[in-house]
């Protein structure tokens, strides 16, 4: 199958009954053994230095592993994606785009996907077969995150990463089918972590820090049990067809559909807190503003440069949110006890 790289969760369903193998450019960015350097190629290359590290990343990846097929998500992702189409372009990379409608209107949706697979060669009812073999995959991943939250038998970075893989398989649903089932069926006999611990939530983009994030919060007595957008990738809300289930996925549309899928699973998952990744230069992070407004519990904003590590600026504040969130439960215990 032809690679193409994708800067996002796109119908990957689409790419695959048209004979591509999606690559997602951040998966591939990230996992390098020296994510650094290519983001180095990026600024060599005139991207300033107040760009975003996802996008450089993005950039950089394509030409070390020499993609020559791109599809950018033009409205629904970062705003960053048009100029970056032109750059690639001018490289001679061919790139495709994708617009996820305004709205999560199914009908809007049907239309979008109907466009994309002519585009590639393909039809929709094509892809519809491809969803079906999907379909106990994306299961298995949401199983894996049942497994974290429900029995508390797999751990935050875990959870973060099979559910943020989910994007583009990693490249081979087959064998991510069998490696996400080998980790489920290991998971099932672990003796569940401390019930004690505190439940925390990670929303916003996923995190240029990787597993020291995930680590450090699991050093200080605390776990994260919800990846928000890592789920979303896994589309937790299938729908009977491709343009269901591309309009439940939050990630694309207004901030108030996120909202409501971070309180019910805040709820559903008995959070304690809650730490909003933003990354320097996005323009994603101005929703802390609304996310603070609206989220009735204790929110910790941490912001990632390009930085791929927690520095001891994020662990002090880490700690300190950590701490205040044990002195909170212990006073509502305490008050519980005095009733």
């Amino acid at each position: 199958m032809k690679p193409i790289g994708i800067t996002t969760t796109v119908p990957v369903e689409c790419l695959i009954a048209a004979g591509y193998r999606p690559v997602d450019l951040n998966n591939l960015f990230i996992s390098h053994s020296d994510p650094g350097h290519l983001v180095e190629l990026a600024e060599k290359d005139g991207f300033p230095l107040n760009t975003c590290t996802w996008i450089k990343g993005i950039y950089g990846a394509c030409l070390e592993y020499n993609i020559r097929h791109v599809m950018c998500v033009t409205t629904g992702d970062c705003s960053n994606t048009l100029m970056l189409m032109e750059v690639l372009n001018s490289l001679g990379i061919e790139t495709i785009s994708f617009a996820y409608p305004p709205e999560p209107d199914t009908h809007q949706m049907q239309e979008v996907l109907e466009k994309m697979s002519s585009e590639l060669g393909t039809r929709v009812s094509q892809a519809e077969s491809i969803r079906t073999r999907l379909k106990p995959v994306r299961e298995l991943a949401l199983e894996l995150d049942r497994l974290t939250w429900q029995e508390d038998k797999v751990s935050g970075f875990e959870n973060h990463f099979w559910l943020v893989s989910s994007s583009d398989f990693n490249q081979d649903y087959v064998k991510y089918r069998q490696d996400v089932l080998q980790l489920v069926e290991e998971a099932r006999t672990r003796q569940p972590y401390d019930s004690g611990q505190l439940r925390l939530a990670y929303i916003g983009v996923p995190p240029v820090l990787g597993r020291s994030l995930y680590d450090y919060v699991e050093k200080n007595n605390a776990r994260i049990v919800y990846n928000e957008t890592q789920r979303q990738f896994a589309m937790p809300v299938p729908g009977n067809n491709l343009a269901e289930q591309y309009s439940h996925y939050t990630y694309p549309y207004r901030i108030n559909y996120r909202i409501a899928d971070i309180i019910h699973e805040a709820s559903k998952r008995k959070i304690d807190g809650i730490i909003h990744y933003v990354q320097s230069f996005c323009h994603r992070a101005i929703g802390d503003i609304i996310f603070k407004k609206t989220l009735d519990l204790p929110i910790l904003t941490l912001e990632g440069g390009s930085d791929f590590y927690l520095n001891q600026h994020a662990k002090t504040r880490l700690e300190a949110f950590i701490d205040m969130l044990e002195q909170s439960k212990i006073l509502r215990e305490n008050k519980k006890e005095a009733r």
